[in-house]
């Protein structure tokens, strides 16, 4: 009798021992309640201890989870229905704030997480034309719906740590008229991008016009100045030679009269023998 009341004892204090200790893992919040009453929530990793019978332990999951809803019409600034389908990154930041809030309810968390981006999200397209909500400004108003929501979801102990536009579909009836205005937009884009190009250009070359008529007037200038201080100095340096000896003069510039008159066979020239210029050329008196 006394073994089995023994027995009993350490089957007791056995599950009593087991039953006053658990463990925490990184990935995890643990809260501790005494009696319904929430009276620790930082646990670290490892393993720790409770009061078995008093205490009870309930756990969350630390890390970054995924929202991830339906597609939703919704409508732009210029009533235009689009069809987004959207994301949102989130975690708990505050275990004890999460389980007064929410029950400690999941599920009641991400349905109010859902209506909070859903109408910033709705806010953000609401407020923006087709074309901007299409464009490169969607990456700007998902940042601004991101900040929007991690404010209005502090109060559940929720941080929004991204959110995420995965497609926006426009619906049939409105697709190939906004494609059509996207087109028309780009083209007059194009256009006023080719008439600037073409008035630079001809700006450009007018430029280019008036540098070579200013340059080809100064080198001209510059030329004729050359050629007269040239054609002076030759002159000089012809009155010099001729001055020094006439005769001699006289012989070099017929030569070079011979040179350029009978320069050709097919030239004929027809002169009086006795003339002048034949002084040095024949039987004249000067040869």
């Amino acid at each position: 009798m006394n073994r089995h009341i023994l027995s009993v004892l350490l089957l007791i204090i056995g599950g009593l021992s087991l039953a006053s200790v658990f463990t925490v893992s990184e990935t995890e919040h643990a809260i501790r309640f005494q009696l319904g009453r929430i009276v620790k929530v930082d646990y670290e990793p490892g393993l720790q201890f409770k009061w078995p019978l008093v205490n009870n332990i309930h756990k969350f999951d630390r890390r970054i989870l995924t929202l991830d809803t339906s597609p939703e019409l919704m409508l732009t600034s210029e009533q235009k229905y689009v069809n987004v389908d959207s994301f949102v990154k989130w975690r708990i930041v505050d275990v004890a704030h999460f389980y007064t809030s929410t029950q400690g309810n999941e599920a009641i968390a991400l349905n109010r997480l859902h209506g909070i981006v859903s109408d910033r999200i709705r806010n953000q397209i609401a407020s923006r034309t087709l074309v901007e909500v299409v464009s490169e400004q969607r990456v700007t108003t998902m940042k601004a719906v991101a900040e929007a929501a991690n404010t209005a979801a502090e109060e559940f102990g929720i941080e929004v740590v991204d959110v995420r536009i995965k497609s926006i579909e426009l619906p049939d009836d409105v697709r190939e008229s906004v494609f059509r205005r996207m087109a028309a937009d780009r083209q007059k884009a194009a256009n006023l991008y080719r008439f600037e190009g073409r008035e630079a250009a001809e700006r450009i070359r007018s430029d280019a016009d008036r540098q070579v008529q200013v340059i080809v007037a100064e080198a001209e200038r510059d030329g004729q100045k050359i050629r007269g201080e040239g054609d002076a100095i030759a002159t000089k340096t012809y009155a010099q030679a001729y001055n020094q000896d006439e005769e001699f003069y006289e012989f070099y510039r017929s030569l070079q009269a011979y040179r350029t008159a009978f320069g050709s066979s097919r030239d004929t020239l027809v002169i009086d023998p006795g003339s002048e210029f034949f002084d040095y050329f024949g039987n004249g008196e000067r040869k």
